[in-house]
């Protein structure tokens, strides 16, 4: 009951926390921008109307030529910041935390928020194609981890509290409180699961974040909707599914081209720091005939709402902004994955409407969720978020057909790729998280040491997490070590018991010593028949 109480206690003083760190990002972000792309460059993007913005693009004297160069010296500072001060402030953002929450008992270093944030602000302030999802994640995620420590608290706890930590912050920037709070605890697993223990406290911390950041910006959400927005007919539900099965083939693609173009970057041989900007440069020369492509994009998401966009320009800009975003985030820049892709299925959306003469908001709002939902294997949380940064309620079941479908395509056309999901540090389900099993493998250890078996159970839990993330060996008493196999429905040894030899056929001196079969630890035994999801201590 303590435990329970600290951590109400913490998602209320983290939502206000995570309010106030979105309003100061986005006052950086918007600082940013005026001195890199609207002083610089002379150049000014459409801006939301519920943010203060205008639905205005403003291009100077000088056109857009200086665009490049001003993305470039934005990815170039950025680059020099994070690789100089944090290196694992590099990219999207939300993927860290979620590495840190499997992998790192939710420890995230403290220099980390003040480097994203700032890096962030001038990566997308001047012009990276990069969204703020990531970053807020991150800085926000930061501070619990932060906050965490300094109360003295277990690996268990620093976890749900750096979950809950995220869910202020991406609640405070997204005006979504409900969405915010799914995504932190969907975002975390590749198949529909969820980390259901943290939902109670990311939900008050959203709740509490959405409050306090509504006294400064408002109560409206982020885009304005026609008011006749709903499906009427059931045979508009039709283009809903088209629009869902073509938005899990962009959402296949979308992973796919993003860490192909990082791997790319990646075999490069020179110096991280210069590759945002290389990046940055690519992104500009791109901007010179699509400018749309330039930071989030949402001003133009919402000319898309308002039907201000052709099908031409709708289909140039999807495949566009998955290259522009790739290279901005995938060289090194930092900023988020959320808000591109939320642009590419609003393209996507208004492309279909236009193709088909169809009413076009409808098909561009849901597009939105169809597309980063099945992306980034979140479903129900985009759903959620779409759903409450629009306004747009009416378009709930049909927007939950779509994304669905999204889900399902891209989750089978993606099975036999490398790159499953916008989020890389994603593990199918909670059996396969570290955070999850540290605490079996440890019950395993002490059931050995019973039955004599010669295996220390003083292993620790930071020792063991990096025995599980790396499958080193852990050294044992007798001078043998230990490791632990994973056993996959493709291998050969699952279905078989284990007289069948399967392990020995290859390497004659391991010996099983334990099985981990969900929440039950088996003692080896030649007829037990090794299953598919099987942990296995070697």
């Amino acid at each position: 009951m303590r435990n329970e109480k600290n951590l109400i206690l913490d998602s209320l003083l983290l939502g206000v926390v995570g309010a106030l760190s979105a309003q100061v990002f986005t006052f950086l972000l918007n600082i940013c921008q005026d001195f890199f792309l609207n002083w610089m460059a002379g150049y000014t993007p459409p801006g939301l109307p519920n943010e203060g913005g205008r639905l205005v693009q403003v291009i100077g004297s000088h056109g857009l030529y200086l665009i490049p160069l001003v993305t470039a010296l934005g990815g170039l500072i950025s680059g020099f910041l994070v690789y100089t001060f944090a290196p694992e402030a590099e990219g999207h953002g939300t993927d860290s935390v979620v590495k840190a929450f499997h992998r790192a008992g939710g420890y995230i270093r403290p220099r980390v928020a003040p480097i994203k944030m700032l890096a962030s602000a001038i990566t997308i302030g001047s012009g990276g194609s990069a969204g703020r999802e990531g970053p807020i994640a991150q800085i926000t995620a930061a501070v619990g981890s932060i906050y965490a420590t300094l109360s003295h608290r277990s690996d268990e706890e620093r976890r749900l509290i750096v979950l809950i930590g995220m869910a202020a912050g991406l609640s405070a920037i997204f005006r979504s409180p409900i969405g915010t709070a799914f995504f932190a605890v969907e975002v975390l697993y590749g198949r529909m699961e969820f980390e259901g223990r943290a939902l109670l406290y990311t939900m008050l911390a959203s709740i509490v974040a959405y409050a306090v950041n509504s006294l400064f910006v408002g109560w409206e959400p982020l885009f304005r909707v026609p008011a006749d927005i709903g499906v009427t007919s059931i045979f508009g539900y039709f283009w809903y599914v088209v629009l869902g099965l073509a938005s899990g083939l962009i959402a296949t693609i979308l992973p796919f081209v993003f860490y192909s173009v990082r791997d790319l970057f990646r075999s490069i041989a020179i110096p991280p720091h210069i590759k945002p900007a290389i990046g940055g440069l690519l992104v500009g020369l791109i901007a010179m005939a699509l400018p749309q492509v330039l930071s989030g994009g949402y001003g133009w998401v919402q000319e898309a709402i308002n039907g201000g966009l052709t099908a031409k320009l709708f289909l140039a800009l999807l495949f566009a902004k998955i290259i522009a975003f790739s290279l901005t985030v995938s060289s090194g820049g930092s900023g988020g994955v959320f808000a591109p892709s939320l642009f590419v299925g609003a393209m996507l959306g208004g492309f279909i409407a236009q193709l088909f003469n169809l009413p076009q908001a409808g098909l561009v709002i849901v597009g939105m969720a169809a597309v980063f939902g099945g992306a980034a294997r979140v479903p129900i949380a985009t759903l959620l978020m779409v759903t409450e940064m629009t306004g747009g309620y009416q378009l709930l079941v049909p927007a939950a057909l779509a994304v669905m479908l999204s889900y399902l395509i891209q989750v089978k056309l993606s099975s036999g790729l490398k790159y499953k999901s916008l989020y890389e540090a994603q593990v199918p389900g909670p059996d396969d998280s570290p955070a999850h099993y540290v605490g079996e493998v440890q019950s395993a250890l002490r059931l050995l040491d019973e039955h004599r078996i010669s295996a220390s159970t003083e292993i620790g839990h930071l020792e063991l997490q990096s025995l599980l993330q790396s499958g080193v060996g852990v050294d044992l008493s007798d001078g043998r070590q230990l490791t632990i196999a994973a056993l996959k429905p493709e291998s050969p040894c699952a279905g078989k018991p284990i007289k069948a030899g399967c392990f020995y056929e290859r390497v004659d001196t391991l010996e099983i010593v334990a099985i981990i079969r969900g929440k039950e630890i088996l003692l080896p035994h030649p007829e037990i028949v090794l299953r598919a999801g099987d942990r296995i201590l070697l």
